[in-house]
């Protein structure tokens, strides 16, 4: 599957570096509208990201990041992810990740006055994919 011919450009830029520049058959992410994949002479498209596992196919094997928020291109020949974060396993504490959904499922449960609850869904989405791409899920 991953013939040179199949392979196209994939550029993942977040605020602070160029988090991935390289050559991919396929790329999986989540978009608001749900889980997409992307391969060569895919039509043009423009989506925004929502949290989520991303999944790189490379012709040397998988690499999966957590991706948080952004908005993707998608061109038949090259895909530019522009990402508000973007992180590798080996990048994410798993402990503040479980932190961080512990406090998330206590807002959401709690539904207090002043608690913003999209907000609170979004970091309990943020936290859970980092912690399937820490754990390797």
């Amino acid at each position: 599957m991953a013939e040179e011919n199949n392979l196209f450009q994939l550029e993942i830029i977040t605020p602070d570096r160029i988090f991935y520049r390289g050559e991919a058959w396929m790329v999986e992410f989540t978009a608001l509208d749900g889980r997409i994949g992307v391969m060569k002479r895919h039509i043009p498209l423009t989506t925004v990201l929502a949290p989520g596992v991303l999944t790189i196919k490379e012709a040397q094997g998988e690499k999966r990041a957590a991706l948080h928020a952004g908005i993707a291109e998608i061109l038949p020949e090259k895909v530019t992810i522009l990402a508000e974060t973007a992180e590798w396993p080996e990048e994410i504490d798993e402990e503040r990740a479980k932190a961080a959904q512990k406090r998330a499922q206590e807002r959401l449960t709690r539904r207090e006055a002043g608690i913003d609850a999209a907000r609170a869904e979004a970091a309990l989405k943020r936290a859970l994919a980092r912690l399937d791409v820490r754990n390797g899920k």
